[in-house]
């Protein structure tokens, strides 16, 4: 792949990309933007490998996803649900998002969970492809989903 099509290919997913990242991050921006950036890193360093230009998009999501899982396995986050549903607006590095709240429940799950829900509702992704894209299983995929559909809904009905 040359550099002209890298950048083509990065310009007609870069929007879907960062919203997925910001997404599996729970609104922090700049958590999103120093996975995406460092996924794109990745990405073009192995540019090379990848068979199917059709298939960019997928491919660079499972660079994103891997990376985010890399990120979080070093940190280690320890702030609970609680103390996160506790800051206000205000304080919050994501103050003018509007779907803060989801992103607060999005955070109680684990990030398989969170990951599956997102490419699936978000990005419009199928079982199938979900499935190839994080190199698991269909059925494995199908339990993510349905673990996180119903963890989401214990969350989300416990705030009201």
């Amino acid at each position: 792949m040359t550099r002209e099509q890298f950048i083509h290919h990065v310009e007609g997913t870069q929007s879907a990309f960062r919203r997925f990242l910001c997404a599996l991050s729970c609104g922090d921006r700049q958590l999103a933007d120093d996975i995406a950036q460092e996924s794109y890193i990745k990405a073009w360093l192995s540019a090379g490998s990848i068979a199917d230009a059709a298939k960019f998009k997928s491919w660079l999501f499972r660079i994103g996803y891997n990376t985010f899982l890399n990120n979080m396995r070093a940190e280690r986050h320890t702030v609970s649900y609680d103390e996160v549903r506790n800051v206000s607006a205000e304080d919050s590095a994501d103050s003018e998002f509007r779907y803060q709240e989801l992103y607060m429940a999005l955070a109680g799950l684990p990030p398989k969970e969170r990951m599956a829900v997102l490419l699936f509702y978000m990005e419009g992704y199928s079982v199938k492809e979900i499935a190839a894209m994080v190199d698991a299983g269909v059925d494995a995929v199908k339990q993510h989903l349905s673990r996180g559909r119903s963890h989401l809904r214990g969350i989300l009905t416990a705030e009201n």
